[in-house]
């Protein structure tokens, strides 16, 4: 491409005139002199697509990485374009690499995944209330305000303004917002009770245990409840060991087969 750029400039000064550049491009047939060109037009463009990328500084992403991304959708815009159509190429190619990079924000970017309709509410939202920011002062817009200049339902701006805050994750071993003990939020998750496992074989078994001779449910109640000892037990009711072990396991063994029938 002679010249690369020509001394006539666009009304930005990293737009440059490459017209004749892209006319011949669509001439060429596939090869070494096209491949050349094609990398000459794009080495031209690359002054925007690092401004363009740039616009998106500061949103949690490297400016680096936001570079690369915007390359890419300058390629893109340069292969894809058409000369014949009569538009410039900077009309298209704008529009080409801001959306690279929008996409690039949506499906790398959000720590979870979130539908796309709602990362699309989230921006509209945003959007909305700074503009309304603009105008209503000393107050935060309202949802209603929100809804109509977005133009959107106050569910879907309510939904919006909650992935608002859900664009990244909290660590557990985060520190509380004013700990002043340094509590994190894994401290004060709960835990499920190891107690709740036991709640339905209690609830199927109450009513067999209920049934049990007066003596049997006392030794049960002894070995289980109190944490006795089988010689304790024996002690108590005066009989052997041996017997309150008989008893125990006698007593197991119909109640186990009691519940798994009622069960079946």
């Amino acid at each position: 491409m002679p010249n690369r750029a020509n001394a006539k400039r666009h009304p930005h000064d990293d737009a440059p005139d490459t017209a004749d550049a892209f006319r011949r491009l669509a001439t060429l047939p596939p090869g070494p002199q096209r491949d050349t060109l094609r990398s000459q037009i794009v080495e031209a463009w690359l002054p925007m697509a690092d401004r363009l990328a740039g616009r998106f500084r500061n949103r949690g992403e490297a400016f680096d990485d936001l570079r690369q991304v915007a390359a890419l959708g300058l390629v893109k815009a340069v292969d894809r374009y058409d000369p014949e159509l009569g538009n410039a190429f900077e009309s298209y190619a704008v529009p080409t690499v801001t959306g690279e990079i929008k996409r690039h924000f949506r499906d790398h970017m959000w720590t979870l995944h979130v539908p796309r309709r709602v990362q699309e509410l989230r921006n509209r939202v945003r959007f909305a209330g700074q503009d309304l920011a603009q105008t209503v002062s000393g107050r935060r817009p309202t949802v209603a305000e929100i809804a109509e200049r977005a133009q959107l339902s106050e569910e879907d701006v309510r939904t919006g303004m909650e992935a608002l805050e859900s664009f990244t994750a909290l660590s557990l071993d985060a520190e509380l917002p004013g700990s002043e003990d340094g509590y994190s939020l894994s401290d004060v998750l709960g835990a499920a009770d190891p107690a709740l496992g036991t709640v339905v074989d209690r609830e199927a078994v109450r009513d067999r245990l209920a049934a049990l001779p007066e003596r049997e449910r006392a030794i049960l109640y002894m070995r289980f409840f109190e944490d006795m000892t089988q010689s304790r037990i024996a002690e108590r009711l005066g009989i052997s060991q041996m017997h309150v072990s008989r008893l125990i396991n006698r007593c197991c063994n119909r109640l186990r087969e009691q519940v798994l029938d009622d069960a079946a």
